[in-house]
């Protein structure tokens, strides 16, 4: 097997960090090779988060140049377009099609960009889909951050790992159930 990366993108409190952890050990259980590298930069006051995740047979690095991603799975748009650059030409992109003000917009400094989602469909194969609206119907819109997962997995074609499993042994047991069926809504979604 070639080597694949994956970008997780999103502002601070979207669950993108918990989100690679679910596919990390779920890699590793199936015997890859697994290299992750997670920046927060000012996470906790809704700044910009990412996370990069290469497995293989053998990975020497978890980082990901320019052009280099397999997929990027942004959790909210903006940050798909910020990190377009990271992603190859003929590679996916699964985007929240969510809005969240960073502080800089929020305080009224600068507006919110326009046509996110339309940007990144001009250059590469794009999967939108509104995960807070799908996990909002599940009861809880904190477990959006699986449903992009879930949605993620689907575009990869990475069934041959025993997701539920994985997904129940590393979210909190009080929502285990809530994160299943999350994950199952986003692998429809695709």
């Amino acid at each position: 097997m070639e080597n694949k990366s994956a970008l997780l993108v999103g502002v601070g409190g979207q669950g993108a960090i918990l989100t690679a952890k679910v596919l990390v050990t779920g890699l590793m259980r199936a015997g890859y090779d697994v290299k992750m590298s997670e920046v927060h930069g000012m996470s906790q006051r809704g700044g910009s988060v990412s996370t990069q995740v290469h497995w293989g047979k053998k990975v020497n690095s978890p980082v990901i140049g320019d052009g280099a991603a397999d997929i990027i799975v942004a959790f909210e748009k903006m940050e798909a377009v910020r990190y377009a650059n990271y992603l190859k030409p003929d590679g996916v992109a699964i985007i929240n099609d969510f809005e969240m003000a960073s502080s800089t917009i929020a305080a009224g400094y600068v507006q919110y960009p326009e046509g996110c989602l339309e940007a990144m469909q001009k250059h590469f194969k794009v999967y939108p889909l509104n995960a807070e609206k799908i996990a909002e119907s599940l009861g809880n819109v904190k477990c959006a951050n699986i449903v992009l997962f879930g949605s993620m997995v689907k575009a990869l074609g990475m069934t041959d790992i025993d997701w539920d499993a994985v997904i129940s042994d590393v979210v909190p047991p009080k929502f285990k159930e809530l994160n299943l069926k999350a994950y199952h809504a986003g692998y429809d979604a695709v």
